[in-house]
């Protein structure tokens, strides 16, 4: 199934207690209250990483690893995650996905369905309004500079001008596309709901299904080398796998029901990333776990480091930089 672009320009418990028990229980705290210390408090109000922040999503050009999460939070370093610096978008809104540009400038899709643009210094940023009332899940730079984000009701969104102006399209499926990369120039790749997949071999023009994934199943993540590899996670540390373009997908083995929330690519090799704090490796055809603190808490991005260790990201702040012993290392071709 082949489906052409439009074109659209853009528009500038609480419980109650009785009250006997209330007096009571003011007359026990007044009895014991001490000079609050709020000095721990002021200095974690100003680290840069903080308690608070959910993060989303990672993405590094050649001078910046950059965060992004709720609330508008962003952070950033210069050494590999070694010192960040924090900074608050003029938004309330979760940011919730992220990529780097040719050029090295950044998006960053908020929840709002606006597309923040940042130079690449990742200093100053500006929204652009998405021109679809569909929510917007994913969003990525495409090899030629163009934006790109994907969503509900199986939509596509594209602007070759830097959010002047954008084409959009539907592939009419009552579906979510949750993720969306370019393999090359020319070649992309679009999963979603219901085990949906979809292909472009002309650089966005025209989309067709290309296989789908088993049971229907909801990726939350993926990672293609290629139109015909690839892997996609989801619930229960589910990882399926590819090798003929969707037609046929093997369940690979990961030791692990923890969602599986990312996907890492480097020279050392493809890891995962989910709940609890889970990091895996692919070696060969199963996945192997890496050792992280017992933490109840999600990983959802990261980036794989020069002095061969996996930095990570996550819920309540959580940022790991985990050594990865040289013996594990494997390549995904």
């Amino acid at each position: 199934m082949l489906i052409a672009l439009r074109r659209f320009e853009r528009p500038p418990l609480i419980r109650l207690f009785p009250s006997i028990a209330l007096v009571s229980l003011g007359v026990v705290l007044s009895g014991c209250e001490a000079a609050l210390d709020l000095d721990a408090v002021t200095q974690q109000a100003k680290q840069p990483n903080q308690r608070t922040d959910f993060y989303q999503a990672m993405a590094s050009n050649a001078q910046v690893t950059l965060l992004v999460g709720n609330q508008g939070v962003a952070v950033s370093s210069l050494d590999n995650g070694q010192q960040w610096q924090r900074q608050q978008l003029p938004t309330d809104m979760s940011l919730i996905d992220l990529d780097v540009c040719p050029d090295g400038s950044f998006i960053a899709l908020s929840f709002d369905n606006q597309l923040w643009h940042a130079d690449p210094q990742a200093q100053n940023w500006t929204a652009h309004a998405l021109p679809s009332s569909e929510q917007m899940m994913a969003a990525t730079c495409a090899p030629d500079g163009s934006w790109w984000a994907a969503g509900a009701f199986s939509t596509l969104q594209s602007s070759a001008d830097q959010g002047q102006t954008w084409d959009e399209m539907s592939l009419d499926e009552d579906a979510i596309f949750t993720t969306l990369q370019f393999v090359n120039d020319e070649q992309a790749i679009v999963t979603g709901e219901y085990g949906l997949r979809f292909v472009t071999v002309d650089g966005g023009r025209n989309w067709e299904t290309s296989g789908s994934l088993p049971d229907e199943f909801y990726p939350h993540a993926s990672h293609y080398t290629s139109l015909e590899q690839g892997w996609v996670g989801g619930l229960n540390g589910f990882i399926w796998h590819t090798s003929d373009a969707g037609v046929t997908w093997q369940r690979q083995r990961t030791g692990t029901e923890a969602p599986i929330f990312g996907f890492i690519d480097g020279p050392q090799g493809l890891y995962a990333v989910g709940e609890n704090a889970t990091v895996l490796q692919l070696r060969g055809q199963r996945w192997t776990p890496l050792t992280t603190p017992d933490q109840p808490l999600y990983l959802r991005a990261g980036r794989l480091l020069p002095n061969q260790h996996l930095l990570a990201a996550g819920g309540r702040g959580l940022l790991l930089n985990i050594p990865l012993p040289k013996a594990l290392a494997a390549s995904t071709n």
